[in-house]
């Protein structure tokens, strides 16, 4: 009995993506369940779908990373001015902007680990300086003009019918689970979010853990910056803007604890193409955006309402 209860609460997210599809697909005449708009929709989710993974680590050990927006902007920003005014090959870009994002992130491990400064006062400030940098940059003006093929990353297909973006995101997600399933650092993000302390007690190495971790989540919050570039074709200096809020929602309503200690990748992939189906099929039904940021705010209260009371009975 246990064993099934359990079953059922790992998987009931699932089912709540199901049955939001059919009343999508009901509400929209079937215009929701086409093809081509599925294929949106894989296109739509990619880029928050992997700064998600990020988020993920950082939510286990029972932190928060605000950042995750202001990398995204920053490294649009730094790769589309590296392309364009610099005239640095592709490739090359890339590797900077990811390797800035990865530095980001281990700057805030440091304000948290080291300092101890609070996460979310440390991810907070990081997201006010680099989208401020990022600003800065620009000048507040779109950059534009590189090359088509740096289309590769989210626009183009395989047999005009698998976006790379997707297959991007799937890999990723993929490597998200193997570390947290196969590797002893994933066993490490459980234990200290579980209990810090008792981790520390035990031989883990806590602020090391940590560094990897907020890395991490700098890493994938660059990457999704590339797979957004190369989407939109032109950088914006406030493109990632309230992105940390839709990753964070994506996770939490995944079945990550806000705690910290447990959650599970797969989990958070349902939680990722809920959110992606919602915003799509209320674009769909030409729902407005402030009726879009409503209808998000009470799916993260609502999913973090839920955890909350999960502990409370675990408690008592």
């Amino acid at each position: 009995m246990n064993l099934n209860s359990n079953f059922v609460k790992q998987n009931a997210i699932w089912g709540v993506l199901l049955v939001e599809i059919l009343i999508f697909a009901v509400a929209s005449g079937g215009n929701f369940v086409t093809g081509h708009n599925l294929i949106n929709i894989s296109r739509q989710v990619s880029y928050y779908g992997i700064a998600a993974i990020g988020m993920t680590f950082v939510i286990l050990i029972a932190d928060i990373d605000l950042s995750i927006g202001s990398i995204i902007t920053l490294v649009n920003v730094v790769c589309a001015w590296l392309m364009v005014n610099a005239g640095v090959n592709m490739w090359v870009a890339v590797l900077i902007s990811l390797i800035m994002a990865t530095g980001i992130g281990l700057v805030n491990a440091v304000m948290v680990a080291a300092v101890g400064i609070p996460a979310l006062i440390a991810t907070f400030a990081s997201q006010t300086v680099f989208e401020g940098v990022a600003y800065l940059i620009s000048g507040g003006r779109p950059i534009s003009g590189f090359d088509s093929s740096f289309g590769i990353f989210a626009r183009w297909a395989i047999a005009d019918v698998v976006p790379i973006c997707a297959i991007i995101m799937v890999a990723c997600f993929a490597l998200g689970s193997f570390i947290l399933n196969k590797t002893y650092f994933g066993r490490y993000f459980y234990a200290i979010g579980g209990n810090e302390e008792a981790a520390e007690l035990s031989g883990i190495r806590v602020n090391r853990v940590k560094y990897l971790i907020y890395s991490l989540s700098g890493f994938f919050a660059g990457l999704a910056g590339i797979v957004l570039l190369s989407r939109s074709g032109s950088a914006q200096s406030t493109v990632g803007k309230g992105l940390e809020f839709d990753v964070i929602t994506c996770v939490v309503l995944g079945g990550v604890s806000v705690y910290g200690g447990v959650g599970t990748m797969s989990g958070v992939i349902a939680g990722v193409l809920i959110i992606g189906s919602l915003t799509n099929g209320m674009i769909l039904m030409d729902v407005s955006q402030y009726t879009q940021m409503v209808v998000k705010g009470l799916v993260l209260a609502i999913a973090v309402g839920i955890d909350c009371m999960s502990k409370k009975r675990q408690a008592s």
